[in-house]
């Protein structure tokens, strides 16, 4: 009897083992599985979170792995550069630097204002644009009249490339003459003259106006300025 129940039970641990390795593979798996499967979770965590760059961090740095969405970055934020305008007030233009100076009138014709007669000139330029510029002046006399013209400033270009472009600088323009004292007024003024650099320091004007008063009167202005740059 005893021997039967040995035969069985040698007969039976073929099964156990069978089961015991079984269940071993079983566990294995799940373990492996479960690596693979948070692995694969963290992934998509990593791809569908939004990272928010904080400067001086890596976070910031790792930007520059990923050219694409700087360049896509650059396309839709506005750019915060603003346009330097080509107004500068007071600089030197084409014809050359601004200047404020003295110099004298001589009455050519006329005698409505100031214009047409010989006095002493407070004469200046102001540089608006590379070739426009205000240019302001005082006739002292009875009728003090002040001109107000805007110029176009020239310059003269050799034909030679290699050679310095001539010093003298011509203008043209249109203002307003205004005469002061008992009977002021308003006059359209046309001027043209040139401009001729001595130095760095000085240059020579000569103009000129006519004033279109009750009568015209024309005045030859020339003077010395002394140069400066912007204000």
């Amino acid at each position: 009897m005893s021997n039967i129940n040995l035969r069985k039970s040698f007969l039976a641990l073929p099964g156990v083992a069978a089961l015991v390795v079984l269940g071993s593979g079983l566990s294995v798996n799940a373990q492996t599985a479960q690596p693979e499967t948070i692995s694969t979770v963290a992934t998509e965590e990593i791809a569908n979170r939004t990272i928010t760059p904080v400067p001086g961090t890596v976070e910031t740095s790792s930007v520059m792995l990923n050219p694409g969405s700087t360049e896509a970055r650059e396309k839709t934020e506005p750019s915060n550069r603003v346009a330097q305008s080509d107004i500068e007030i007071g600089k030197g233009t084409r014809g050359g630097s601004s200047y404020l100076g003295v110099g004298g009138n001589i009455g050519i014709t006329g005698n409505s204002s100031a214009l047409g007669d010989g006095n002493f000139t407070v004469i200046s330029k102001i540089g608006v644009t590379k070739s426009l510029s205000v240019r302001p002046s005082v006739i002292l006399g009875n009728d003090t009249t002040i001109l107000a013209p805007i110029t176009y400033d020239f310059s003269f270009k050799s034909a030679d490339p290699f050679a310095e472009p001539l010093a003298i600088a011509p203008y043209v323009g249109v203002g307003a003459a205004i005469k002061t004292g008992s009977q002021s007024e308003t006059a359209l003024l046309v001027t043209g003259g040139i401009d001729v650099p001595l130095n760095n320091r000085l240059t020579a004007t000569a103009a000129v106006n006519a004033g279109f008063f009750n009568q015209t009167d024309v005045g030859l202005l020339f003077g010395v300025g002394y140069n400066f740059s912007g204000f």
